[in-house]
């Protein structure tokens, strides 16, 4: 029809011509508003100088009206003068959508823009039409058949109009009925027990899975395909699917019509095709067997693990396809796996995208992919976790390959990074009766200068506490992944002038630390730092401390007069440190899946004036159990002694337990041993233990926050090397006893911020002990709080 009416227009101009042929000596237009002469030149199929006539007139018409800029067209002559009168189609000034809440505007204009809807463009009618049926689509596809769309056009100054598009969406059409026909082997319950769409139930509220959308029907239905074919019907099939929609277009009915077929049996395997890899290789990841029930989950995974295995030799478009080949009598099938290897593809750049604050070589050293040798899925697999376990990348490394111009085996890989904060930094001014003014600050930069380096600073100053400490580690110290920490700290804690306990620490130390890789996943350290400590006591302070500074070390004593004597010790260390560590972790932040273990053994070496041990074990592990539902489990052991004439480990070297990092529910450090003030000792010996199961936080959440619920298990105990007393001053013992374990659920959050990371925790301690008038019993703090280093 619309090429009919142009037809027509195109002859009525035709009149204003003398009959006859001339010669265009000159042209112009008239009628423009936004579109230049030049435009319509350009699209114009006569020049000056051309001879024309009727039929030439038509042509041009036509491709004037063929570019959608006009409503209107003329040709007139004026001598020997070719005129072209035109009426511009308006242009969108202003279109907006409203009343849209299942679709977001965003995505909508994103779309509509896509039909030729969008400010700016020739506004043309046919492409509203257009419009309103993709909107219509669009809401029918998501259930609501109720939609109501209105278009509104207002005509604006300078032949503009503005478009608005009012949308009433309606609700989405539930389902009130599913019915599977002709299912005789299994009830309808077990079959659309993993149907992501259902009748109204009492989760409906929440899961949304009483609501109709066409992606999810086809969803369903593979999901019963699968069914059938994971059972042994190999020629089952759907026959067809009826939705039939109520008047008020409120309720959905579903029918499913199937042929179950019968249960075939797999008579034979062959791989054929040809074979860069040997096919015993290749056989070795069948998983389906001769004599088996048919499984076409099986089949499947079997072509992709070969898929994988030809991937890691650079085949990255390989394609393996099983095909069936059934007997009906016999109720078998054989397999036959097509193997078609293609090119073997090869790298030529690694490009990174979407991060410019980190130096292009510190990426780089993360890739176990080289340009210049072939693509290996499993090394670009690799590559993927090693990047987004920097503690300035964020989770979701991904990366594409783009095939070469003119060269189909070589590839760009480009990998799409997104920067994160490398960091947290925190400072502080204030003021109390005892400390008088305080100053604190602290930073932690994880990509320094953009050298991937870490550097850690921490300023803490009082009157009676002072702290400072600076470290610097290079993780990349040799380019064969050598690492290096370096460390300086200064510590002066004056405890006895204040009103927590009368025992002062003051040590000062450096610390050069290395780590070797052994493997992939495996690596060593080997450390030594140099402690020199002074620690003092009066005659005020706990008998523990009395005892542990007038043994060890260069002990002294000062009598100050009026009843009051100071005790104390002086030494140096010198700690010989070794490490080994495991960790596959997939994220250095809220990893989801992986093992990390670490094994530190520690002694001050002879010729300290201190001597004493220490090793520590800690065990972590993710694995997903379903869905995005993940469980952790976290182990740590330690135990320390003193060796040779050291009565016991030095107080700042004991284990304590209890805590917002520890085990939760008791107040920080409480669990164990207590000196005779009844404050928290420490003890030479720790085990606990945390299980969690992380609860699935929106996407948008989930890089920075996490949620769980957990179980916490543990205690410190002492072996004897320092004596306790009961509140009587009757010894005791805190002996290693896992019947003392302290236990306690709860929920647990942690939100990643530009201080730290935030640990919020609420929990019920199990079996905390209430004591009595002889025993301590344990301190209980259900909410608890803290702010840690993430990096």
């Amino acid at each position: 029809m619309r090429n009919f009416v142009l037809a027509l227009l195109a002859l009525l101009p035709l009149t204003t011509f003398a009959a006859g042929e001339f010669v265009v000596k000159d042209m112009r237009v008239e009628g423009l508003q936004r579109i230049s002469e030049g435009t319509v030149f350009n699209y114009l199929p006569i020049n000056i100088g051309d001879t024309i006539d009727s039929v030439r007139i038509g042509e041009a018409i036509r491709a004037l009206y063929g570019q959608n800029l006009f409503d209107d067209i003329e040709m007139r002559r004026d001598g020997e003068t070719l005129i072209v009168v035109v009426k511009e189609r308006p242009s969108i000034e202003r279109f907006t959508i409203e009343g849209n809440k299942d679709i977001k505007t965003e995505d909508l204009m994103e779309s509509l823009r896509g039909v030729g809807l969008a400010r700016g463009r020739t506004f043309d009618r046919s492409v509203l039409d257009n419009v309103e049926m993709f909107l219509r689509e669009q809401y029918y596809d998501r259930g609501k058949y109720g939609v109501e769309i209105t278009t509104k056009i207002v005509d604006r100054p300078n032949n503009t109009v503005a478009i608005n598009i009012d949308v009433k969406e309606g609700e989405r059409a539930k389902i009130r009925q599913v019915n599977i026909v002709g299912n005789n082997s299994f009830d309808e319950k077990q079959i659309r027990e993993d149907f992501e769409l259902d009748t109204a139930n009492w989760l409906s509220w929440i899961r949304q899975d009483d609501r109709y959308a066409k992606e999810a029907l086809e969803g369903d239905l593979e999901t019963l395909r699968s069914f059938y074919m994971d059972r042994g019907f190999a020629d089952f099939r759907i026959e067809s699917t009826q939705v039939a929609i109520s008047p008020n277009k409120k309720d959905i009915f579903v029918t499913i019509n199937v042929v179950e077929g019968d249960v075939y049996t797999i008579s034979d395997i062959k791989i054929v095709g040809e074979m860069v890899v040997p096919e015993a290789v290749l056989r070795s990841y069948v998983f389906a067997q001769p004599e088996s029930v048919f499984n076409q989950n099986l089949l499947t995974r079997s072509a992709e693990f070969m898929q994988f295995r030809l991937g890691q030799e650079g085949y990255a478009n390989a394609e393996i396809e099983p095909v069936p080949e059934l007997d009906h009598d016999a109720k078998s099938a054989a397999i036959t796996f097509y193997v078609n290897p293609q090119n073997r593809i090869y790298v030529r750049n690694i490009n990174f995208n979407g991060i410019n604050q980190v130096d292009d070589e510190v990426l780089r050293r993360e890739v176990r992919q080289m340009e210049g040798s072939f693509l290996s899925n499993s090394l670009m697999d690799r590559s993927k976790i090693l990047l987004q376990r920097l503690p300035y990348i964020e989770p979701g490394v991904d990366y594409s390959t783009t095939p070469v111009p003119g060269s189909p085996d070589l590839v760009d890989v480009d990998i799409d990074l997104e920067y994160r904060m490398p960091g947290q930094f925190s400072g502080g001014v204030g003021y109390s009766e005892s400390q008088k003014i305080l100053l604190n600050g602290s930073i932690v930069h994880t990509n320094f200068l953009g050298t991937g380096n870490r550097v850690a600073l921490e300023l803490n100053s009082g009157r009676y506490q002072k702290r400072y400490s600076l470290s610097h580690t290079d993780p990349y110290r040799t380019m064969d992944g050598v690492r290096r920490t370096m460390s300086i700290n200064y510590r002066d804690i004056t405890q006895f002038t204040s009103a927590s306990s009368d025992f002062s620490t003051t040590s000062a130390g450096a610390s050069v630390d290395y780590g070797y890789p052994i493997t992939e996943h495996q690596s060593l350290s080997f450390g030594l730092s140099y402690q020199h400590a002074e620690l003092v006591s009066s005659s005020n302070s706990t008998l523990q401390a009395q005892q542990w500074v007038t043994n060890n070390g260069n002990p002294f004593v000062e009598d100050l007069g009026n009843g009051l004597t100071f005790f104390g010790t002086e030494f140096d260390t010198y700690e010989a440190i070794v490490g080994w560590s495991y960790d596959s972790l997939n994220s250095s932040l809220f990893p989801t899946r992986g093992t990390r273990q670490q094994l530190f053994l520690s002694m001050a070496v002879p010729g300290s004036d201190v001597e004493y041990y220490q090793a520590r074990y800690n065990f972590t592990k993710y694995f997903p159990v379903t869905g995005r539902w993940i469980i952790s489990a976290n182990a740590e052991l330690g135990i320390t002694e003193g060796i040779g004439g050291t009565t016991a480990t030095p107080p700042y070297k004991q284990f304590y337990g209890g805590g917002p990092q520890s085990v939760r529910g008791f107040k920080e450090s409480y669990l164990g041993p207590r000196d005779s003030f009844g404050r928290p000792y420490g003890g030479n010996v720790l085990a606990a233990g945390q299980v969690e199961l992380i609860i699935p936080l929106p996407e948008k959440f989930a890089s920075q926050a996490r949620a769980s619920l957990f179980y916490d298990f543990g205690n410190v105990f002492s072996t004897g090397e320092v004596g306790f007393t009961d509140k009587l001053g009757t010894p005791m013992e805190y002996d290693v006893d896992f019947k003392e374990l302290r236990t306690s659920v709860g929920i647990g959050v942690q939100w990643l911020a530009p201080l730290g990371l935030f640990r919020f925790s609420y929990a019920y301690p199990l079996n905390a002990y209430k004591g009595n008038d002889r025993f301590y019993g344990d301190e209980v703090e259900r909410f608890q709080f803290s702010i840690g280093q993430a990096f």
